[in-house]
């Protein structure tokens, strides 16, 4: 039980300050202004049953993906924490349109979409690279059936957290206003730079013990 708990929690915190849901309210809120309150639930729920796929995926097959390209579990904790550590950074400046590569011409092509679910909220601005290389990473550290359960609930909760946190989302812009927002973003992407930073150290570590 207490692996399972220790797993759980882990992960959790992990995967929330890289997700960083709060950070995309602003985002959620601007492309949805003109949504009535059911259509809002829809897209919340929708981004988050998205958002599960893409995490539970890259968690189980990962390992094969990354065994198909020749690539090695240490060169991509070095690149995950990489990105997820500039994400961090992007957060500490509080510059939410230059994160998670929404380029001008995914915002000029919103207004043309039918569904903004898939893409850009559920990918990339939520589960984008970082989250899918930490959770590879990850994988290959937690593979008894403790661990692999509890990871797999961890995802299936921030996932429900991110349908919670989307649904209210306008009530949330509303009552922090911007700059709660962005003092919020600023303490969640510290803990991401950290997390990052922990990612390439250990992928370091390991290098060296295998000389």
């Amino acid at each position: 039980m207490e692996l399972f708990l220790n797993t759980f929690f882990v992960l959790l915190g992990a995967l929330f300050s890289v997700l960083n849901p709060i950070g995309v309210i602003p985002f959620f809120v601007g492309l949805t202004q003109d949504y009535n309150k059911s259509e809002r639930s829809r897209v919340s729920l929708l981004t988050a049953v998205n958002v599960c796929i893409i995490l539970l995926i890259s968690f189980f097959i990962g390992e094969y993906v990354l065994s198909f390209f020749g690539i090695t579990i240490s060169a991509l904790r070095i690149a995950g924490g990489i990105l997820i550590a500039s994400s961090g950074f992007g957060l500490l400046n509080a510059n939410p349109k230059k994160r998670k590569g929404i380029s001008k011409e995914v915002e000029e092509d919103l207004a043309n979409r039918n569904s903004i679910a898939l893409t850009p909220l559920a990918m990339p601005m939520l589960a984008g690279p970082g989250s899918i290389s930490l959770l590879i990473a990850f994988n290959q550290d937690h593979h008894s059936t403790p661990e692999i359960l509890s990871s797999v609930i961890s995802i299936i909760i921030v996932s429900l957290l991110i349908f919670l946190i989307l649904r209210s989302a306008h009530y949330l812009a509303k009552y922090l206003g911007a700059s709660g927002i962005v003092a919020i973003s600023r303490i969640v992407g510290f803990l991401t730079v950290a997390i990052g930073i922990q990612y390439i150290i250990s992928a370091v570590l390991s290098i060296i013990r295998g000389i």
